[in-house]
Parts: C-alpha cells; sequence; structure tokens
C-alpha cells in the first residue's frame, strides 16, 4: 500500500482574528473563520478546489431559532482569515521530533496555498477574504467565539474543526465500495447500515450447545 495521502485545514470559528509580521498588521477580520491550510507533496488543484469549497460550506454556526450546525460562513457573511500551515501535515509516529515529509516543498506550497487563497476568493466575496504572508514569521492572534473547553452541546461553544479533503475510507454493509465518512452520507445513512451490520452477524449453532 502506499503513503497515506492527506492534505488538511483546521477552521477556528472567531470573533475577530489578526496576522502580525514584524510588528506591523498584515490583515485581520472581524466575525468568521480563521483558516490554517496544509498543503501535501501530491496534492493537486483538485485538491485545493475541494478545500475551498468545505472552508466555505462548513456550517460552523447556529441559525436564529436556535438550531445547531446550520449556517456557513457565506450565511452569516462573515470574513476569512487564510494562513498557510505546514506543520499540520507533520508526522509524530516515530521519536519525539515531528517529521514533515509528506508536506509540499516551499515552491509548490507557495503555488498551490496561492490558488487556494484565490479560489476561496473568487467562490465568495474578495474583499471579505483575507491572507498573511507566505513563510513569513507570523504572529497569528484570535478571539475565540465562545468559550474555550465547554461541552460542544452549550451555547456558544468554542468551534475548531479539522476538515480533510482525502478522509480515510471504511468498508460498509450492502456493497463492495468502500464509502468516505463526510458530507456524501448523512448520520441517518451511516446508523442505517451500521444497523444493517448488527443484524448481518449471526453466531453460529455450534458455538450456542
Amino acid at each position: 500500500m502506499g503513503e497515506e495521502h492527506r492534505r488538511c485545514a483546521v477552521l477556528q470559528r472567531v470573533k475577530s482574528a489578526s496576522v502580525t509580521v514584524d510588528g506591523k498588521l498584515i490583515s485581520s477580520i472581524g466575525k468568521g473563520v480563521l483558516v490554517f491550510a496544509g498543503l501535501g507533496k501530491d496534492d493537486t488543484d483538485k485538491d485545493v478546489e475541494s478545500m475551498a469549497g468545505k472552508v466555505l460550506k462548513m456550517k460552523l454556526w447556529d441559525d436564529e431559532k436556535g438550531g445547531k450546525w446550520k449556517h456557513s460562513v457565506q450565511d452569516i457573511q462573515g470574513e476569512i482569515l487564510c494562513v498557510s500551515q505546514f506543520t499540520l501535515l507533520a508526522t509524530t509516529k516515530k521519536g519525539n521530533k515531528p517529521d514533515f515529509h509528506k508536506s509540499a516543498g516551499a515552491e509548490k506550497a507557495r503555488e498551490l496555498y496561492t490558488k487556494f487563497f484565490s479560489r476561496v476568493q473568487e467562490l465568495y466575496d474578495g474583499e471579505k477574504v483575507k491572507d498573511g504572508i507566505f513563510q513569513a514569521m507570523m504572529d497569528v492572534a484570535l478571539v475565540n467565539d465562545g468559550p474555550v473547553g465547554v461541552d460542544y452541546r452549550c451555547e456558544d461553544g468554542a468551534v475548531t474543526l479539522e476538515i480533510d479533503t482525502d478522509p480515510p475510507k471504511m468498508d460498509l454493509p450492502g456493497g463492495s465500495v468502500s464509502t468516505s465518512i463526510n458530507e456524501t452520507m448523512d448520520m441517518s445513512e451511516l446508523l442505517g447500515k451500521m444497523a444493517k451490520l448488527n443484524t448481518e452477524f449471526k453466531i453460529p449453532a455450534e458455538l450456542l450447545e
């Protein structure tokens, strides 16, 4: 089997966020999403397109009636601050020193990050999408949209999510094709398949004697 192929982004729901380089404010946003984007060495333009779409469509806010996880950053007309973050792809399986061999090299990472940032601008409102400076020593400051550490079911809990455009797959009953547990399968469908798995498991009669 080949090496795991990953690319991901961490989304932080914020009341405000900013990027500073050498004491100079580079970008700042109000209510919206802070995005740390990691690009892998095998990533393509298609992966960038998928990641940009997920950032904009991920539902992180409640609606006016108290419904949970109903609105995306687009729905609330929020702002987006993008920051390149290669350390998201670190491997820590061996020893105590992180290994970054899965991350894209500097030239490719710059190209892909630029395309990612541009695509988010194109799909949304360009004036609402900001970024930092690629490869710069950036100081990122943020104010969480909700207190850190509260139960996710409580009101105004802090929201930090990792999205992965190439999630692991698992074989489920009802077909030979592996199904990714992402937006292509809702929770009710997943639970239905798992229930079917339980009903199909039978103990051989000889073991009951």
